[in-house]
């Protein structure tokens, strides 16, 4: 399968550099062309999700993150290339511990999540856009 360049760089910038708000203008675009796809809407919604998670902003985090699993969840498992089922339960865990450190009080220590790429040549489009752009 042939994947579009903007899918490619979001999943570059998700994975790779965490730049959270380059993710979220890359996928913008994509989820424009693609009529607003619910599927394209989640994904940056995770993307945003960790953005806001990143800067404290713990109920932005989990707004964003909910919204983006009651769109995800409909999809199968290899969607576009990605375990869509890990990209959940690891959103449900996030937001859990967000819940969790929201009501008790710690600051919440952010992580990155990962997309994982089931597809190899998607994977393989992801390292070349790495080389191509960042070398």
């Amino acid at each position: 399968m042939n994947y579009d360049p903007l899918y490619i760089q979001f999943l570059y910038h998700f994975n790779m550099d965490r730049d959270y708000f380059e993710c979220h203008e890359v996928m913008e675009e994509l989820w424009m062309e693609e009529n607003r796809s619910p599927l394209y809407q989640g994904l940056l919604q995770v993307a945003v999700g960790l953005y806001h998670a990143r800067n404290n902003n713990t109920s932005g985090a989990i707004k964003l993150l909910s919204q983006a699993m009651s769109k995800l969840e409909v999809y199968p498992n290899h969607k576009l290339g990605i375990d869509m089922d890990r990209l959940l339960q690891e959103s449900r865990q996030y937001v859990r511990e967000l819940q969790m450190h929201n009501q008790e009080g710690p600051p919440y220590e952010f992580y990155d999540l990962n997309i994982v790429i089931l597809d190899d040549l998607l994977a393989t489009d992801v390292n070349a856009y790495k080389v191509d752009t960042h070398d």
